[in-house]
């Protein structure tokens, strides 16, 4: 797919914002990347390519903005991807923001051997894949980040575990889950509110930060 295309899909996504030139090659490269794998490893059930672009890319970038903007910018340096699968968000987040040091945690081996292909073939620097389970990790990250991962309310206590002190929580659920994610983790953090993601039906990236950590 041609740059220009992903970059027509993707606009929704971006506020209107131009997307710079080398991240698009670098999206085209990943897309290619898990066009091929896919057809032998189960990475993604969506399998038309603009549909991964908007489904996968785009809503990643947009968490991307939504957790990466302003203040949180700064406040961000270190970043983990827990249950990464094909890499979402975790590596259209570090396109984003390049400064960022990336933790994709991936548990199931081939999709493991993917990421560490797409961190090769990218060129990522200061990024790497834990092949192994979210609780053997152990370190704590500024921004912890949890998408579309079975038994939502079992991982969502390990995730938020890996959050550092000041850290925050991002993700990117169904707004269905809004009030179980608030429930499960209780009222040692503090919820922002929601952001619908563009083009979805209830889809909503969702911050949280540790109680006593910095609020806007």
């Amino acid at each position: 797919m041609e740059t220009a295309r992903i970059a027509e899909l993707l606009a929704p996504f971006t506020g209107g914002e131009t997307l710079p030139p080398r991240l698009l090659e670098a999206l085209q490269r990943y897309l290619d990347l898990l066009l091929r794998w896919n057809a032998r490893v189960n990475l993604t059930a969506v399998r038309d390519p603009e549909k991964i672009v908007t489904r996968h890319f785009g809503e990643s970038l947009f968490a991307a903005r939504v957790l990466l903007r302003g203040r949180d910018a700064a406040a961000a340096s270190t970043l983990v991807d827990v249950g990464s699968g094909a890499g979402f968000p975790g590596v259209p987040m570090k396109l984003f923001a390049p400064q960022l040091e990336l933790t994709l945690i991936e548990a199931h081996n081939k999709r493991a051997v993917f990421l560490r292909e797409v961190v090769r073939s990218l060129g990522l620097d200061r990024a790497e894949v834990f092949g192994g389970r979210a609780e053997h990790w152990a370190k704590t990250a500024d921004l912890v980040t949890l998408r579309a991962v079975e038994q939502f309310e079992r991982a969502l206590p390990v995730a938020a575990k890996l959050v550092a002190e000041g850290g925050r929580l991002g993700l990117l659920i169904g707004a269905g889950q809004v009030l179980t994610a608030q429930e499960v983790l209780g009222k040692s953090w503090r919820w922002r509110e929601p952001t619908a993601v563009p083009l979805s039906q209830a889809r909503v990236v969702l911050g949280a930060e540790r109680d006593g950590s910095r609020t806007e």
